[in-house]
C-alpha cells in the first residue's frame, strides 16, 4: 500500500471545489486501464469489417462506446502517440518523425498519465505506448517518458528470439518496414504482447486496493506480423480478397500523396504473396484481440470492473493494398487517418451504441480525466469527448485534423507538409498549402476516396474548398517545420 491512497480519497473530497466536470461518472470511476494497439487500423468486428475475428474487443465495444469515426493526429507511430498523450497536435509538438522527442520541444507538458501520477494514483507501462523501433526496440525503454510513470517494463518474447523464422516478402528491406510474417508455435504467453497482457493484470491484482493508471501496450499488428499459429488458422486464406480499385485511381491523386510510401503498386509483389501477409495481418489483429479479453477478464474476477475506465486505441490506421496497392501507413487517405477508439466508462447509460460524430485522438486526453473527475488542463488541445459518452447520437460539431511531413516525390529531396481535414461528409486536404496539390472526397457518394472533386471542380465543390480550407489552415500548419526532422525511412 502506498501513500496515493490518502492522497486519493483526499482528492476525492475536494473534487467538486476543483473540477470542471458535473459527470454522472466523475466520482464512480477510479482506474483507468488504457490499451494500446500498435498500426491496428479500423478492420474489427465491432468497426463492420466482414473478416475480423475480434469477440473480445466486439465485447468492449457491447459494454462501451466505439467511435466508429475517430482520426489520429498524424499517421506514424512516434508523433500520434506523443499527440495522444500529451493532448497536444504536431504543429505544438514539433514532432514529425520517429526519432524526436516531444520534450525537446515542449519540455514542461504534462502527460495525460502525468495528471494521474501527480494526484498520487499508481501509474505503470507495459509495452508500447510511446514509440519503440519495432521489433529491434522490444525489451527497451524506446522512446519513453520517464516523468509520465511510477514503473515501466519491457517484455520480450520468443517472437524477438526468433526472428531468423519470420517470412521477409521484402529482403531488401528491414521486416520492421517489409510485408513479412511468422505463424508461430508456443502459447500466448510467451509472445511480446501475450507477456505484456500478463504484467498488467499482474499489476492490477497488486494495486488493486489503490487507485491505479495503468498502461498496456500491445505491439502488434505492426509489422512483422507474429502471432502463434492458432490464430492464422483462424482464417481461411483463400476466402480473402485484395481490396477493389477502379482501374485509374491514382491519376487524380497529387503524387505527394503516394511519395516514397508505395510507390510501385503492392510493392510488386504477387498476389498469393499479399494474400499470406492479409491472413497474417488479421491474425495479428485476433491475437492481440485475445489478449485483450485477458485483461478485460480480470477486471471482472479482480471486481474492478465497475470502477475501471477502459480506453483502447491505436496510434493511426493502416493500409492493407488500398488505392491499387498502398500498404502501411504515412498517409492522410481514410484508411491511414481513421483508428479505432472504444472507451468503456462505467456509470453512462449509453453502452453498446457506436457513435458516428468526428472526433479527434487529441479529445482522448481531456475525456480519460473528465471520467476521472479531474479538471480538463486548458493548454491542450482536445476537448472531452463525455457529451458523447452519455449520448453518442446528439449533435456534435466535428472536424478532424491529420497532417504528415513526406517527400515530395520519389527523389526524397523535398519535404512537404500534408494536411487533411475531415467533416461529418467531406474529406479536404492540402499538400504544401496546396501548391503540390489539393484533394477533395464526398463521403456521401464515395466512402473509399475514389474520385477527387478538387480536379476540376464544380461550383459545389468550390464552395466546399473555400468553407474548409481556412478551417484546416487554423488548425494545422502547411509549412515545412523549423525543426530539423530526419529523412523518412524506407
Amino acid at each position: 500500500m502506498r501513500f496515493g491512497v490518502t492522497v486519493f480519497w483526499t482528492i476525492c473530497l475536494l473534487l467538486p471545489f476543483i473540477s470542471s466536470s458535473d459527470s454522472a461518472t466523475a466520482g464512480t470511476i477510479r482506474n483507468v486501464l488504457f490499451i494500446a494497439a500498435d498500426d491496428l487500423n479500423c478492420s474489427l468486428g465491432c468497426l463492420g469489417d466482414p473478416v475480423a475475428i475480434t469477440p473480445n474487443l466486439d465485447r468492449l465495444s457491447s459494454t462501451g462506446v466505439c467511435f466508429e469515426r475517430a482520426y489520429n493526429q498524424i499517421p506514424l507511430c512516434n508523433p500520434s502517440r506523443a499527440s495522444v498523450m500529451t493532448g497536444l497536435r504536431p504543429d505544438h509538438l514539433g514532432v514529425y518523425d520517429l526519432d524526436r522527442h516531444f520534450r525537446d520541444q515542449v519540455p514542461d507538458a504534462v502527460t495525460l498519465s502525468q495528471q494521474f501520477r501527480s494526484r498520487g494514483w499508481y501509474t505503470a507501462r507495459v509495452g508500447k505506448i510511446y514509440h519503440y523501433n519495432v521489433p529491434a526496440g522490444i525489451g527497451t525503454d524506446g522512446l519513453d517518458d520517464p516523468p509520465s510513470w511510477d514503473a515501466r517494463f519491457n517484455p520480450r518474447g520468443r517472437d524477438v528470439a526468433e526472428e531468423s523464422l519470420i517470412t521477409n516478402a521484402e529482403p531488401h528491406r528491414a521486416i520492421s518496414a517489409a510485408l513479412s510474417w511468422l505463424a508461430a508455435e508456443g502459447n500466448d504467453e510467451e509472445q511480446t504482447d501475450g507477456m505484456v497482457a500478463s504484467k498488467a493484470i499482474e499489476l492490477m491484482q497488486a494495486h488493486r486496493d489503490e487507485p491505479f493508471f495503468i498502461a498496456a501496450g500491445f505491439f502488434r499488428p505492426h509489422t512483422p506480423y507474429v502471432a502463434p499459429r492458432k490464430y492464422f488458422e483462424m482464417y481461411d486464406r483463400d476466402s480473402l480478397r485484395l481490396p477493389y480499385a477502379p482501374p485509374g485511381d491514382r491519376d487524380d491523386i497529387p503524387v505527394p500523396a503516394f511519395a516514397h510510401n508505395c510507390p510501385v503498386p503492392h510493392y510488386g509483389l504477387p498476389e498469393p504473396v499479399l494474400l499470406d501477409a492479409l491472413q497474417a495481418y488479421y491474425a495479428s489483429i485476433s491475437f492481440v484481440d485475445a489478449q485483450v479479453g485477458r485483461l478485460l477478464n480480470a477486471l471482472d474476477e479482480l471486481g474492478l470492473a465497475e470502477n475501471t475506465l477502459v480506453v483502447f486505441w491505436s496510434d493511426h490506421g493502416y493500409h492493407l493494398g488500398e488505392h491499387n496497392g498502398v500498404w502501411q501507413k504515412r498517409t492522410l487517405f481514410e484508411q491511414g487517418a481513421r483508428a479505432p477508439l472504444l472507451i468503456r466508462a462505467p456509470g453512462i447509460t449509453a453502452r453498446g451504441t457506436n457513435c458516428r460524430r468526428v472526433v479527434e485522438f487529441i479529445d482522448i486526453y481531456p475525456t480519460v480525466v473528465e471520467c476521472l473527475g479531474l479538471p480538463v488542463p486548458q493548454e491542450i488541445d482536445g476537448r472531452s469527448l463525455m457529451p458523447l459518452l452519455e449520448d453518442p447520437l446528439r449533435e456534435w460539431d466535428g472536424m478532424a485534423v491529420t497532417q504528415i511531413l513526406r517527400p515530395a516525390d520519389q527523389r526524397l529531396d523535398t519535404q512537404v507538409m500534408g494536411c487533411s481535414i475531415r467533416t461529418q461528409r467531406y474529406r479536404y486536404t492540402e499538400w504544401a498549402e496546396g501548391t503540390q496539390g489539393t484533394e477533395l472526397y464526398d463521403h456521401q457518394a464515395d466512402p473509399q476516396e475514389f474520385h477527387n472533386l478538387a480536379v476540376d471542380p464544380d461550383q459545389r465543390a468550390r464552395a466546399v474548398i473555400s468553407r474548409l480550407t481556412p478551417e484546416l489552415r487554423k488548425r494545422a500548419d502547411g509549412r515545412i517545420p523549423r525543426v530539423p526532422v530526419n529523412p523518412p525511412r524506407l
